[in-house]
């Protein structure tokens, strides 16, 4: 027994050495590092897909460009006249005015305006390029005449006159009677158309426009009635007259009643 104790010990020595050795207890400082290193599985972390909310396509609307209805102007029909004996046209609104051209049965016009203090009309004649005044009398007229605007009176621009107004101009009041005087204009016997008073005046309580001529330069007075009771004062102009037209027009100085 003693012969092998020795050797078989060795030998257990031995194979002791060779056999695996149980696990070594790990240091605490270890086990702290295990534990750290644990894996942690982590949920899935939801990744957030916006939802893309369409953007609408925009339908642009037209812009509406207003157009104006328009409403046609009634073109105006002019009366017309048609001249129903021989007579004269004017270039004022009453036979103490220039002669203007002479008018025959069925000439034809139209008419383009009137005068306040008056019933003659302006008429456009079709055979005559210009307008002249005309008695409603010697006419037959087709249309409306009081829709025809007045038409103002202006003698300067018919014309030339070359001579310019009288002179002297008085006048001088004996009761309801005004006396006009004035100093002669020398004219040419040509020229000569003599003189035309423009007047107003008050007769019975009416208020006058008054109107005169003398055919030739040598008559210088004029006598007028004249009365008190109007509203407005009577007052006078007095030109010289050539056959070329009208001068600048004469104040008269008119006595009150």
């Amino acid at each position: 027994m003693k012969k092998y104790f020795l050797p078989a010990l060795f030998v257990i020595l031995i194979l002791a050495c060779n056999l695996p050795s149980a696990a070594t207890p790990a240091s605490a400082t270890e086990t702290q590092a295990e534990t750290h290193a644990v894996t942690l599985t982590l949920p899935p972390i939801e990744t957030f897909t916006p939802t893309l909310t369409p953007t609408p396509t925009i339908t642009l609307t037209p812009t509406i460009t207003f157009t104006p209805t328009i409403t046609p102007t009634p073109t105006y029909a002019f009366p017309s006249v048609t001249v129903n004996k021989q007579a004269h046209c004017r270039y004022g609104p009453s036979v103490a005015y220039l002669h203007a051209a002479d008018l025959y049965a069925g000439d034809t016009g139209t008419v383009r305006g009137r005068f306040i203090y008056s019933n003659w009309l302006y008429v456009k004649f079709d055979k005559l390029n210009y307008f002249c005044w005309v008695a409603p009398s010697v006419v037959d007229v087709v249309g409306d005449i009081s829709l025809i605007a007045y038409k103002e009176l202006n003698l300067q621009s018919i014309g030339s006159n070359m001579y310019g107004p009288p002179k002297g101009v008085t006048a001088i009041r004996n009761g309801n009677e005004v006396l006009i005087t004035w100093n002669q204009v020398h004219m040419t016997s040509d020229d000569d158309r003599g003189y035309l008073l423009e007047l107003f005046v008050c007769q019975n309580g009416a208020y006058l426009w008054w109107t005169f001529s003398y055919p030739d330069q040598y008559t210088t007075n004029y006598e007028v009635k004249d009365e008190a009771g109007c509203a407005l004062p009577s007052s006078g102009k007095l030109y010289t007259v050539e056959k070329h037209g009208f001068s600048e027009p004469a104040i008269i100085p008119w006595p009150p009643p």
